[in-house]
């Protein structure tokens, strides 16, 4: 099984996964780093007292975004006013754990749904929108169409980390360690994937691909690719679901 989460991420995935006795690869295929500014955010973070909505789509988001309230010595007390949206419950409960509540989690976990919780609520609103350099804009877009103004920042970026490609490369010539199952928990990982793969698919045969949720699936399928099973639950826990599901119809195939 090959995890290909950040380092910082991948040891929860993993640890579920080895103790389905399942051997577990890590190499990251994505890696967080800080945006080349933070004007954007500290501009909004600064005047916050201007919003109604606050949105957050990832964990990394709140991290990045707790951490540089800290540069900023901003306190909870800013926040008070302010409704606030989580993606999905992994997110809610990293928010929670600063001491924020959250208002509305969508009942699945996309944009889209983001989008049909909060349409109706957000005319004539400020909303601060948290998230990656490179994202999809399908919240901006629709809230800005539903009345809402809405502010972009950026908090973190992702990259493919350049030390995974000769470990990857290196794995998937080896016909005795190469996986059965990689799983990709975001479009990010599928496409930093392919890069750190290289030109063409060369040594994909046979292996099957997990995915998180539909987004995922959709860029999975975009870029060529299989999708062997995806999580009903479009989180880590309905993931590992997805792969135990996908482990044991295999096991039945081949009796």
């Amino acid at each position: 099984m090959l995890v290909g989460r950040a380092r910082h991420q991948a040891g929860a995935l993993s640890a579920e996964l080895r103790k389905l006795d399942a051997t577990v690869i890590e190499i990251p295929f994505i890696e967080i780093r800080q945006p080349r500014s933070f004007k954007s955010l500290d501009a909004a973070l600064g005047n916050l007292a201007d919003y109604d909505w606050l949105i957050l789509t990832s964990v990394n988001g709140v991290e990045a975004m707790w951490e540089r309230m800290s540069k900023l010595r901003l306190t909870k007390p800013n926040f008070a006013h302010l409704s606030v949206a989580a993606i999905g419950p992994a997110t809610k409960k990293a928010i929670e754990e600063r001491g924020m509540k959250v208002d509305v989690v969508p009942k699945e976990y996309v944009a889209e749904s983001v989008v049909r919780s909060l349409r109706r609520r957000v005319k004539g609103k400020r909303v601060l929108l948290v998230r990656a350099k490179v994202a999809r804009d399908v919240i901006p877009f629709a809230l800005r169409k539903a009345g809402a103004v809405v502010d972009v920042v950026e908090a973190y970026e992702t990259v493919a980390p350049r030390s995974s490609q000769s470990r990857l490369r290196s794995l998937l010539r080896n016909v005795n360690r190469r996986p059965h199952v990689i799983t990709f928990t975001s479009s990010s990982t599928v496409r930093n994937f392919l890069a750190l793969l290289g030109a063409g698919k060369k040594g994909l045969a046979g292996i099957r691909f997990a995915s998180i949720g539909p987004v995922t699936s959709s860029t999975l399928r975009e870029l060529g690719l299989e999708v062997d099973v995806e999580a009903k639950e479009f989180t880590i826990p309905g993931l590992i679901e997805a792969v135990v599901q996908l482990m044991s119809d295999s096991s039945k195939a081949e009796t």
